[in-house]
C-alpha cells in the first residue's frame, strides 16, 4: 500500500501464514488470525497493523486460495459496505 509502508509487515505476515494453510472453518481462521471476522458472502475482514488497517478478501473454506478485494484503512473501512466488494 503506497503511503502505508507500516501495513507491508502485517500483510506480508497474513499472506505468508495463508500460503500455508487451508482453513476449512472460521474457527481455523482464528486460530491464526483470533481479530479476523466473518461478515458473510465468503468475505473475512482482517486487522492490519494494530487495527489501523483492514483487509478484505473472499475466501472459500477448504480450498488453498484467498483473494484480496480491498485493502484501508481503518477510517476508509468504516465507508464502505463490504458485501459490495
Amino acid at each position: 500500500m503506497r503511503g502505508q509502508a507500516d501495513s507491508a509487515v502485517a500483510l506480508r505476515e497474513l499472506f505468508k501464514v495463508s500460503e500455508k494453510t487451508q482453513w476449512k472453518t472460521m474457527a481455523d481462521v482464528r486460530q491464526d488470525f483470533p481479530s479476523a471476522d466473518f461478515v458473510g458472502g465468503d468475505r473475512l475482514v482482517f486487522n492490519i497493523g494494530g487495527n489501523k488497517y483492514r483487509l478484505v478478501c473472499l475466501v472459500h473454506f477448504g480450498r488453498p486460495t484467498l483473494f484480496v478485494l480491498w485493502v484501508g484503512t481503518h477510517a476508509e473501512y468504516d465507508r464502505i459496505n463490504v458485501r459490495d466488494l
